[in-house]
Protein backbone atom coordinates (compact mmCIF):
# COMPACT_ATOMS: atom_id res chain seq x y z
CA UNK A 1 0.00 0.00 0.00
CA UNK A 2 1.61 3.14 -1.05
CA UNK A 3 2.21 5.84 1.98
CA UNK A 4 -0.48 8.51 2.31
CA UNK A 5 0.15 12.67 2.46
CA UNK A 6 -1.66 15.29 4.03
CA UNK A 7 -0.94 18.21 2.23
CA UNK A 8 -1.98 21.74 4.53
CA UNK A 9 -1.42 24.97 2.13
CA UNK A 10 -3.97 27.47 1.10
CA UNK A 11 -1.54 28.42 -1.70
CA UNK A 12 -3.56 26.85 -4.17
CA UNK A 13 -1.22 27.02 -6.73
CA UNK A 14 1.82 25.73 -4.22
CA UNK A 15 -0.79 22.88 -3.47
CA UNK A 16 -1.23 21.83 -6.49
CA UNK A 17 2.60 21.80 -7.30
CA UNK A 18 3.16 19.41 -3.96
CA UNK A 19 0.33 17.45 -4.88
CA UNK A 20 1.41 16.12 -8.70
CA UNK A 21 5.33 15.98 -7.63
CA UNK A 22 4.03 13.24 -4.71
CA UNK A 23 1.50 11.84 -6.88
CA UNK A 24 4.17 11.16 -9.48
CA UNK A 25 6.43 9.45 -6.41
CA UNK A 26 3.61 7.03 -6.03
CA UNK A 27 2.20 8.69 -3.04
CA UNK A 28 -1.47 9.05 -2.38
CA UNK A 29 -2.43 12.67 -1.18
CA UNK A 30 -5.26 14.72 0.05
CA UNK A 31 -5.49 18.37 0.81
CA UNK A 32 -6.60 21.01 2.10
CA UNK A 33 -5.80 24.82 3.10
CA UNK A 34 -8.06 25.23 6.03
CA UNK A 35 -6.27 23.99 9.36
CA UNK A 36 -9.89 22.93 11.02
CA UNK A 37 -10.94 20.83 8.14
CA UNK A 38 -7.36 19.43 8.40
CA UNK A 39 -7.95 17.87 12.05
CA UNK A 40 -11.16 16.89 10.63
CA UNK A 41 -8.76 14.76 7.70
CA UNK A 42 -6.18 13.56 9.79
CA UNK A 43 -8.87 12.03 12.23
CA UNK A 44 -11.27 10.79 9.71
CA UNK A 45 -8.15 8.79 7.71
CA UNK A 46 -4.77 8.95 9.87
CA UNK A 47 -2.39 10.29 7.01
CA UNK A 48 1.12 8.33 7.09
CA UNK A 49 2.97 12.05 6.71
CA UNK A 50 1.73 15.53 6.91
CA UNK A 51 3.23 18.33 4.90
CA UNK A 52 1.53 21.62 7.19
CA UNK A 53 2.14 25.30 6.18
CA UNK A 54 2.34 27.68 8.77
CA UNK A 55 0.00 30.35 8.16
CA UNK A 56 -3.14 29.14 7.11
CA UNK A 57 -7.06 29.78 7.06
CA UNK A 58 -9.28 29.07 10.41
CA UNK A 59 -6.72 27.20 12.56
CA UNK A 60 -3.17 27.93 12.09
CA UNK A 61 -0.91 25.51 11.38
CA UNK A 62 1.19 25.58 14.57
CA UNK A 63 -1.94 25.04 16.38
CA UNK A 64 -2.79 22.12 14.09
CA UNK A 65 0.68 20.38 14.73
CA UNK A 66 -0.01 21.21 18.37
CA UNK A 67 -3.55 19.49 18.60
CA UNK A 68 -2.64 16.36 16.63
CA UNK A 69 0.37 16.00 18.83
CA UNK A 70 -2.06 15.89 22.17
CA UNK A 71 -4.01 13.29 20.44
CA UNK A 72 -2.98 9.75 21.25
CA UNK A 73 -3.91 8.10 18.30
CA UNK A 74 -2.18 10.96 16.15
CA UNK A 75 0.47 12.19 17.98
CA UNK A 76 3.18 9.74 16.05
CA UNK A 77 2.40 11.22 12.87
CA UNK A 78 5.24 12.85 11.14
CA UNK A 79 5.13 16.50 9.99
CA UNK A 80 7.10 18.84 8.12
CA UNK A 81 6.23 22.36 8.56
CA UNK A 82 6.71 24.19 5.29
CA UNK A 83 6.78 28.39 5.78
CA UNK A 84 8.03 31.74 4.80
CA UNK A 85 9.31 32.55 8.00
CA UNK A 86 13.25 31.81 8.57
CA UNK A 87 13.76 33.39 11.62
CA UNK A 88 15.55 31.02 14.50
CA UNK A 89 12.89 31.64 17.28
CA UNK A 90 10.30 30.63 14.52
CA UNK A 91 12.17 27.43 13.69
CA UNK A 92 12.62 26.37 17.41
CA UNK A 93 8.89 27.23 18.31
CA UNK A 94 7.99 24.91 15.38
CA UNK A 95 10.35 22.30 16.05
CA UNK A 96 9.45 22.39 20.05
CA UNK A 97 5.63 22.34 18.81
CA UNK A 98 6.41 19.10 17.70
CA UNK A 99 7.14 19.12 13.93
CA UNK A 100 9.85 16.79 12.95
CA UNK A 101 11.45 19.02 10.20
CA UNK A 102 11.20 22.81 8.76
CA UNK A 103 11.34 23.57 5.21
CA UNK A 104 11.35 27.24 4.24
CA UNK A 105 9.58 28.41 1.30
CA UNK A 106 11.28 29.03 -1.62
CA UNK A 107 12.53 25.65 -1.72
CA UNK A 108 13.65 22.69 -4.19
CA UNK A 109 10.89 20.33 -4.85
CA UNK A 110 13.59 16.94 -4.32
CA UNK A 111 14.88 18.25 -1.35
CA UNK A 112 11.60 18.78 0.02
CA UNK A 113 10.54 14.96 -1.51
CA UNK A 114 14.02 13.56 0.17
CA UNK A 115 12.92 15.04 3.32
CA UNK A 116 9.42 13.74 3.37
CA UNK A 117 10.96 10.30 2.33
CA UNK A 118 13.34 10.22 5.24
CA UNK A 119 10.45 10.90 7.69
CA UNK A 120 8.60 8.06 6.24
CA UNK A 121 11.54 5.77 6.62
CA UNK A 122 12.07 7.17 10.16
CA UNK A 123 7.96 6.69 10.95
CA UNK A 124 7.29 3.23 9.11
CA UNK A 125 10.41 0.90 9.09
CA UNK A 126 8.95 -1.44 6.17
CA UNK A 127 9.36 1.30 3.96
CA UNK A 128 12.99 0.74 4.49
CA UNK A 129 13.28 -2.73 4.08
CA UNK A 130 13.62 -2.91 8.38
CA UNK A 131 12.09 -6.24 9.79
CA UNK A 132 9.73 -5.43 12.15
CA UNK A 133 9.00 -7.06 15.61
CA UNK A 134 6.46 -6.94 18.64
CA UNK A 135 6.81 -10.04 21.33
CA UNK A 136 7.92 -12.62 20.06
CA UNK A 137 6.91 -12.04 15.78
CA UNK A 138 9.09 -10.61 13.46
CA UNK A 139 8.24 -9.80 9.99
CA UNK A 140 10.65 -8.92 6.98
CA UNK A 141 9.11 -6.92 4.36
CA UNK A 142 11.66 -7.25 1.74
CA UNK A 143 11.38 -11.15 1.99
CA UNK A 144 7.98 -10.96 2.88
CA UNK A 145 8.68 -13.69 5.86
CA UNK A 146 6.96 -14.10 9.63
CA UNK A 147 8.20 -15.73 12.00
CA UNK A 148 6.91 -16.08 15.58
CA UNK A 149 9.21 -17.45 18.64
CA UNK A 150 11.93 -18.47 15.71
CA UNK A 151 9.19 -20.36 13.64
CA UNK A 152 7.94 -19.90 10.29
CA UNK A 153 4.41 -18.38 9.70
CA UNK A 154 2.40 -18.92 6.43
CA UNK A 155 0.20 -15.82 5.64
CA UNK A 156 -1.35 -14.70 2.91
CA UNK A 157 -1.01 -11.51 0.90
CA UNK A 158 -3.90 -10.28 2.81
CA UNK A 159 -3.07 -11.08 5.97
CA UNK A 160 0.75 -10.22 5.65
CA UNK A 161 -0.20 -6.50 4.80
CA UNK A 162 -2.89 -6.29 7.69
CA UNK A 163 -0.26 -7.53 10.18
CA UNK A 164 2.61 -5.25 8.94
CA UNK A 165 0.00 -2.42 8.93
CA UNK A 166 -0.26 -3.21 12.82
CA UNK A 167 2.61 -3.96 13.66
CA UNK A 168 3.76 -0.62 12.16
CA UNK A 169 0.92 1.35 14.69
CA UNK A 170 1.57 -0.93 17.64
CA UNK A 171 -0.49 -0.13 21.12
CA UNK A 172 -3.00 1.73 18.98
CA UNK A 173 -6.58 1.37 19.01
CA UNK A 174 -7.66 0.85 14.49
CA UNK A 175 -11.23 1.42 13.55
CA UNK A 176 -12.34 -1.20 10.93
CA UNK A 177 -12.44 1.80 8.44
CA UNK A 178 -9.30 2.59 9.51
CA UNK A 179 -7.78 -0.35 8.64
CA UNK A 180 -9.77 -0.71 5.22
CA UNK A 181 -8.38 2.52 4.39
CA UNK A 182 -4.88 1.06 5.21
CA UNK A 183 -4.55 -2.11 4.17
CA UNK A 184 -7.15 -2.18 1.35
CA UNK A 185 -6.82 1.86 0.12
CA UNK A 186 -9.39 4.45 1.04
CA UNK A 187 -11.28 3.95 -2.70
CA UNK A 188 -12.18 0.36 -1.84
CA UNK A 189 -15.67 -0.53 -2.16
CA UNK A 190 -15.17 -3.18 0.43
CA UNK A 191 -17.38 -3.70 3.49
CA UNK A 192 -16.26 -3.24 6.97
CA UNK A 193 -16.93 -6.88 7.73
CA UNK A 194 -14.20 -8.05 5.73
CA UNK A 195 -12.19 -6.61 8.31
CA UNK A 196 -13.22 -9.46 10.59
CA UNK A 197 -13.17 -12.12 8.13
CA UNK A 198 -9.24 -11.39 7.98
CA UNK A 199 -8.60 -10.97 11.32
CA UNK A 200 -9.83 -14.23 11.90
CA UNK A 201 -7.52 -15.81 9.43
CA UNK A 202 -4.77 -13.43 10.59
CA UNK A 203 -5.26 -15.07 14.04
CA UNK A 204 -5.23 -18.70 12.97
CA UNK A 205 -2.26 -18.08 11.17
CA UNK A 206 0.07 -16.46 13.72
CA UNK A 207 -0.94 -17.53 17.10
CA UNK A 208 -0.46 -21.73 18.45
CA UNK A 209 -2.53 -23.52 21.45
CA UNK A 210 -1.38 -21.89 24.63
CA UNK A 211 -0.07 -18.51 22.65
CA UNK A 212 -0.87 -15.03 24.16
CA UNK A 213 -3.06 -14.01 21.06
CA UNK A 214 -1.03 -9.87 20.20
CA UNK A 215 -4.69 -8.28 18.25
CA UNK A 216 -6.84 -7.26 20.72
CA UNK A 217 -10.95 -6.48 19.87
CA UNK A 218 -11.82 -3.62 21.09
CA UNK A 219 -16.03 -3.40 21.73
CA UNK A 220 -17.37 -0.58 19.71
CA UNK A 221 -13.81 0.46 17.81
CA UNK A 222 -11.66 -1.72 16.27
CA UNK A 223 -8.68 -3.27 16.90
CA UNK A 224 -5.20 -3.15 18.73
CA UNK A 225 -1.82 -5.07 18.33
CA UNK A 226 -0.80 -5.26 22.23
CA UNK A 227 -0.42 -7.20 24.95
CA UNK A 228 -3.40 -6.80 27.58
Amino acid sequence: MNPSILVVEDDSALCDLLTWNLSAEGYEVRSTGDGEEALVMVREQEPDAIILDWMIEQVPGIEVCRQIRKDKETERIPILILTARGEEEDRIRGLKTGADDYVTKPFSTRELMARVEALLRRSRPSLAGNSLRFGEIELDPASHRVRRAGEALHLGPTEFRLLTYFMERPNRVLSRQQILDGVWGMDSDIDERTVDVHIRRLRKAINRPGEVDPIRTVRAAGYAMDVS
